[in-house]
Order: C-alpha cells, then sequence, then structure tokens
C-alpha cells in the first residue's frame, strides 16, 4: 500500500483556536481524521506530520522524495503555512528531492494581507489548493491518488 504523506507547517496545531473566522473551528487532529478517512477511501495509507521547524519540514521532503522514488509513496499534500511566503529552502528540497507536492491552504490567501499572495512552494509543487477549508485536504489526497 503506498503512502500518502501529509506535512502541516507553523502555527498549525494551533488550529481550532487560532482565527476560527479564517481557519474554523477543526482541530489538527481532526484534519488528521479527515485525512485518515480520505487515504482509505483511496487504497492508500497516511503520514501525518506537524513542525513548527522548517528544517524539519525540508528533511520530511526530502524523506518523501525518496519513498516516492523507491515506489513507496504517491506524493505529498503540503501546508507549509507562513513558510509558504518565506522559505526558499522548502521550495529546493521539494526540486531537489523530486517530490510530487500538492501545496495546500486553508483559507484563500489571495484574499488576505498582500504578504501571503507570494508564494515560495508554488514554482515546485504540482497544483496549488486554496480556500476550500479542512475539506480541501480530502480533495488534495483525491488528487494525488489520481497522479
Amino acid at each position: 500500500m503506498k503512502t500518502v504523506y501529509v506535512f502541516n507547517g507553523p502555527n498549525l496545531n494551533l488550529l481550532g483556536t487560532r482565527e476560527p473566522q479564517i481557519y474554523g473551528a477543526q482541530t489538527l487532529a481532526d484534519v488528521e481524521a479527515l485525512c485518515r478517512k480520505a487515504c482509505e477511501q483511496h487504497g492508500l495509507k497516511l503520514d501525518f506530520r506537524q513542525s513548527n521547524h522548517e528544517g524539519e519540514l525540508v528533511t520530511w521532503i526530502h524523506e518523501a522524495g525518496r519513498a516516492q522514488a523507491q515506489g513507496q509513496a504517491v506524493g505529498t499534500v503540503l501546508n507549509a503555512g507562513a513558510y509558504t511566503h518565506t522559505s526558499i529552502a522548502l521550495h529546493d528540497a521539494i526540486k531537489g528531492a523530486g517530490a510530487l507536492v500538492i501545496e495546500l491552504h486553508i483559507s484563500n490567501v489571495h484574499a488576505r494581507e498582500a504578504f501571503r499572495h507570494h508564494s515560495y512552494i508554488s514554482p515546485a509543487a504540482k497544483a496549488v489548493m486554496a480556500g476550500f477549508g479542512v475539506p480541501g485536504y480530502a480533495l488534495a489526497i483525491a488528487g494525488l491518488a489520481q497522479a
């Protein structure tokens, strides 16, 4: 059974309490449960993680790229949080590892502050999803299942 990696960046551990008017009331545990169900529906295994540390996300992307190259994974859903707008390191990790990544945002970042309109991840990602809320994770997993 192949794996889908779901990596969440900084402050996503605060889901459910952080700006619920933007991110909703669902917690990170709720997101993980939704992802697990979506993976099961597509006959996939889930590896779900969250970190507030950029370097750890880079290391995980390397791991996901290796697993994908070995035929053990279909790809990665990456909600890099604020690192989306600042991290050349994540961009380089995706390209360097050859990881198939879907960039995901819970909110529509283009309807928010101007600094959120630029992504260093997008040029390296296969696809970008924004504004579907937490259900966007299941949509991204469905996309990977068809990739």
